[in-house]
């Protein structure tokens, strides 16, 4: 019996699929609370997950309502590998991503690190770029 259905129903018509197109829908963005968590396991990574900030402010700034990133409550969390990019001594190696998140920051970003992951990198304070907030814990502040 069970073949018998499986088989009528490959052999019933389906309607075509193909005729059917999507659909633009244009969100109603209000302002924004995010968090992106960064938690890579190499730290090149962190490159795109920069650009995934401005994917997110983009069509925020570009809607009707015309927002600003200042306007937002915007956090990054590092917490990963990708410590290693805020390191004052790794500045020659990763000037751009260190660049676009002072940028990033001076737009009202916070750019957040772990200090549990800063003394598992064997990193001190002292370590990081100005525009760093070095927190207790990256959970803690995500959650």
């Amino acid at each position: 019996m069970k073949r018998f259905i499986l088989a009528l129903m490959f052999c019933l018509p389906i309607p075509s699929l193909a005729a059917e197109t999507a659909k633009f829908v244009e969100t109603p963005y209000t302002k924004q609370k995010v968090v992106f968590d960064f938690y890579f396991d190499h730290p090149e990574k962190i490159n795109t997950a920069l650009y995934w900030i401005r994917s997110w402010m983009k069509p925020l700034v570009e809607s009707e309502k015309g927002y600003s990133i200042e306007d937002m409550d915007v956090v990054i969390i590092i917490h990963g590998t990708e410590i290693v990019t805020v390191a004052k001594k790794n500045y020659k190696k990763y000037k751009n991503a260190v660049e676009r998140m002072r940028y990033y920051n001076s737009l009202g970003v916070k750019i957040k690190v772990c200090a549990l992951a800063m003394k598992d990198f064997d990193y001190g304070i002292k370590d990081f770029h100005g525009f760093i907030e070095v927190v207790p814990s990256a959970m803690t502040e995500i959650a």
